[in-house]
């Protein structure tokens, strides 16, 4: 392998991780809709567990890359374009955790491995799990 190519790699890897945090954010906003109604910070804080700070400044960044919109002292509600985020995350989410319990994962494992892997995998190597699945 090249240098050339294996810095396309790490740029790649770089990309993700940069995306990884926001994806996190708004699948969790979306699953915290879906089970209460509403995301707060609060809660988005319990099930991250981190601080209300750190909270506040991913709710910021999100709301820049326009992802979520709220008010003080009011819930997180995802924009279209955080709706479709969300969508494809959980998908995505999925996808990993049904390839892994395939293999023989875990339930456990599989969930935790999962949200690692989400985040670094292709599109190609996403459809190449998926064909597995449905063999």
């Amino acid at each position: 392998m090249t240098v050339a190519n294996r810095s396309t790699i790490f740029n790649k890897k770089r990309e993700a991780q940069k995306s990884e945090l926001q994806e996190d954010y708004v699948e969790m906003i979306a699953h915290l809709i879906a089970q209460k109604g509403e995301a707060r910070a609060s809660d988005l804080a319990d099930a991250f567990g981190v601080s209300s700070a750190a909270v506040n400044g991913a709710i910021a960044r999100l709301k820049k890359d326009g992802l979520v919109h709220s008010a003080p002292y009011r819930s997180v509600f995802l924009t279209k374009e955080g709706e479709v985020l969300a969508k494809r995350c959980t998908a995505r989410h999925k996808l990993v955790v049904d390839f892994l319990l395939q293999l023989g994962v875990s339930r456990e494992n599989a969930e935790q491995d999962a949200e690692g892997l989400e985040h670094y995998l292709s599109d190609e190597s996403l459809a190449r799990l998926q064909d597995f699945i449905n063999k």
